[in-house]
């Protein structure tokens, strides 16, 4: 399986509400549930309404279009980085996954998943 290094670095962020939210951004992961609002953008796309935020995360992208049948993917790329000691926070799309680590992590992120026979572009 390939992943793909996303360039730039992302912050996890809390917003009040998405008017300031740039859906136009290259990277732009919004969720809403009844308890918050959430983002995931690159660092320089974080609006001024954010109540709360992490930065320094690095991404990868599950390269491909994955079927809703595919069982395990994501399973197995967080069980080798937990393995090594790498914290993730993942992000789903319609068409595939996307796998964060802090900025301090990734390498080692990297070395793990290729060691398990993942190929890195």
């Amino acid at each position: 399986m390939e992943l793909r290094r996303i360039d730039g670095e992302f912050s996890v962020c809390k917003v009040a509400d998405f008017s300031l939210v740039n859906p136009d951004a290259p990277f732009c992961f919004t969720g809403k549930t009844d308890e918050e609002r959430s983002l995931v953008c690159l660092t320089q796309d974080v609006p001024q309404n954010t109540t709360d935020r992490d930065d320094g995360w690095k991404a990868l992208r599950i390269q491909g279009t994955l079927d809703f049948s595919l069982i395990g993917i994501l399973s197995g790329i967080t069980g080798i980085l937990a393995e090594s000691g790498v914290g993730v926070f993942a992000v789903s799309t319609y068409n595939t996954d996307y796998v964060l680590t802090k900025a301090e992590n990734y390498e080692k992120a990297l070395r793990a998943l290729a060691q398990a026979g993942y190929t890195i572009r």
